[in-house]
């Protein structure tokens, strides 16, 4: 069953703007974003992955959060972490139809039990983060989204794909449900757990203007030109529990969305979302709900 909430204020706005270039890794604010088909450009594009070629993330290796990657123009990603000198690493090419320079081919990656095809990175990148995290892991790159990965077919149209987003294109979240959250949170039993920052929630789009919960409803969206279909709640998992800046991991805010916020066997927090469009976010832009 789908939760239900009172409708969205008339002034709701885009709050702040969220792309995290390898999947886990800290991401960045950009003031604008372009939307393409499969999520914003350059989002979620590349993941590490272990030698059974199963993706790798902060469930496993919460130390991931302290790392962070910079996009770059030409697709490639700048690559920062504690303890280690910065690495520049270009965007491979698959090797699609006879020999290319700077080519590779492509390997199977296992991302919850979905298999799709990647590009790896070069061994110097493989052995940065393998370095980084004390275990064997390799980088790779979704280098065509078009066709690699489509949306879950149940939630899903002919023809829509994701990058390496756990199952969608992108996510929406509010700040008045953060605020609705965080004073349930400071009334329980964690409270010196609170109140917790939205990039526990590792969002794409946050909305200001709103109220709590109004997201609950929403069908079809529109930030600035741009429309999105509203496919289904998300449910979170631990991840949401790991302090982004040291790593310490907590109860919250699942306990607390398990008491109010659990619909269907899932803790939901925010919603995920289709382009129906794509062209140019801004920060500031006009949040509006169309259905």
């Amino acid at each position: 069953m789908r939760p239900t909430r009172s409708a969205q204020s008339a002034r709701s706005v885009l709050h702040a703007l969220r792309v995290h270039p390898v999947k886990s890794m800290a991401g960045c604010t950009p003031e604008r974003a372009l939307v393409e088909p499969w999520g914003l450009a350059g989002d979620r594009r590349w993941t590490l992955i272990d030698g059974t070629g199963k993706v790798v993330t902060q469930r496993q290796r919460p130390r991931l959060a302290l790392a962070r990657a910079e996009p770059r123009p030409d697709g490639g990603i700048r690559l920062h972490a504690p303890g280690l000198e910065p690495l520049t690493v270009l965007a491979p090419r698959a090797l699609e139809e006879g020999p290319e320079p700077g080519g590779t081919g492509t390997v199977v990656v296992d991302i919850f039990g979905t298999k799709v095809e990647a590009v790896p990175a070069g061994s110097e990148a493989h052995d940065w983060a393998s370095t980084y995290l004390g275990v064997e892991v390799r980088l790779v790159h979704l280098d065509a989204p078009a066709s690699r990965r489509p949306v879950d077919p149940q939630f899903a149209r002919p023809g829509e794909t994701v990058s390496f987003a756990d199952g969608f294109p992108l996510l929406v979240t509010t700040l008045a449900s953060l605020d609705a959250l965080n004073s349930w949170i400071a009334d329980g039993d964690h409270a010196e757990e609170g109140p917790l920052p939205m990039d526990r929630f590792r969002p794409n789009l946050v909305v200001a203007g709103t109220v709590a919960w109004a997201e609950d409803d929403w069908r079809r969206v529109a930030a600035g030109d741009v429309t999105f279909r509203v496919a289904r709640p998300c449910g979170r998992c631990v991840v949401t529990t790991t302090d982004q800046r040291t790593t310490e991991r907590g109860k919250e805010p699942l306990r607390t969305l398990g008491r109010y916020r659990k619909f269907d066997g899932r803790l939901i927090f925010g919603q995920n979302l289709v382009p129906e469009s794509t062209g140019t976010l801004r920060v500031g832009d006009p949040f509006t709900v169309l259905d």
